[in-house]
């Protein structure tokens, strides 16, 4: 496989801040490659180096082989960017804000039109084509938003939080969809919030806090290296007595606000413990990567 980004101490600063500070990445032909960190962790300003939007300060960035820079046409020309905002012209229809976009890749009207049927049918806008976008859901323009990246067929898909703010649905459907680009051979590169996206979309994954690379690896690595593999989460009517009062049960307990987490290896033993006691709520389930993103970037909101 051959490497479409390759980022060597990577950085940019802005007054009071560095939002990215020496990271080094690589992201292979074909894969999807996930980055997740909370907010002001430096995502979208990777992604808005990787694109061209944003000079870097510092390392070396190369895209498709060619070092990367806001000038840089060539190389932007092979990507599709879905943005975390949907940027669609309102006062276009479907098929016009695709006849537009088009024309930004230097493609004649002709050549979109040949498109559209299967763009539309990808993103499942075929009876939609001539209605104006503001009639649209929001989960129909995430999905035109997608189709759109791809009137230049591109080889790298940036995508910044392609499905927040969307019901489950219309989630599940996007997923699909990007899965199929993926099978196609087309590289994804995205940042999202949503953990289980991030599960059932990404080969590997890097997790970022305050511009800085706390590990990569593909999900199941992560969650293996980070955390016991069960979580048993209890709840109770009134307070709980503080973690340490569990302290002779096996692996580790957490207490965060009112519920307590314990992550071990021998859940049933956490649960045999708790059985008579009717006032707690417990829930046993495999450790999963928000576990791992909690234990490494802390439970504090950093807004």
């Amino acid at each position: 496989m051959s490497e479409v980004v390759s980022a060597t101490g990577l950085r940019k600063g802005y007054p009071g801040r560095q939002a990215v500070d020496g990271i080094d990445f690589t992201i292979q032909s074909g894969e999807c490659f996930g980055i997740l960190g909370p907010n002001g962790a430096g995502k979208s300003t990777t992604l808005r180096m990787v694109i061209g939007l944003t000079a870097l300060d510092g390392g070396r960035l190369e895209v498709f082989g060619q070092p990367m820079y806001p000038e840089q046409t060539t190389t932007s020309q092979r990507m599709g960017v879905v943005p975390q905002e949907d940027n669609l012209d309102p006062d276009l229809t479907v098929g016009e804000n695709l006849l537009v976009y088009g024309r930004y890749f230097g493609l004649s009207d002709q050549a979109v039109q040949e498109k559209l049927v299967k763009l539309l049918a990808f993103a499942q806008l075929e009876d939609r084509r001539d209605a104006m976008v503001r009639e649209l859901s929001g989960g129909m323009m995430r999905r035109l938003v997608i189709a759109r990246s791809l009137v230049g067929s591109p080889e790298l898909i940036v995508l910044d939080e392609p499905t927040t703010g969307l019901d489950p649905q219309a989630r599940h459907l996007i997923w699909q969809r990007l899965r199929m680009l993926r099978e196609e051979g087309v590289t994804l590169l995205l940042t999202t919030h949503y953990m289980e996206e991030a599960a059932q979309l990404c080969d590997r994954l890097m997790i970022l806090n305050r511009g800085q690379i706390l590990d990569q690896g593909t999900p199941a690595e992560l969650i293996s290296r980070h955390v016991e593999p069960e979580v048993v989460e209890i709840r109770g009517n009134g307070p709980l007595p503080e973690a340490g009062a569990y302290a002779h049960l096996p692996g580790r307990i957490e207490k965060i606000g009112d519920t307590l987490f314990s992550y071990s290896t021998d859940a049933h033993t956490v649960l045999d413990h708790f059985r008579n006691r009717h006032d707690l709520t417990c829930l046993m389930r495999p450790a999963n990567l928000e576990d791992v993103f909690l234990k490494l970037t802390g439970r504090e909101l950093n807004d």
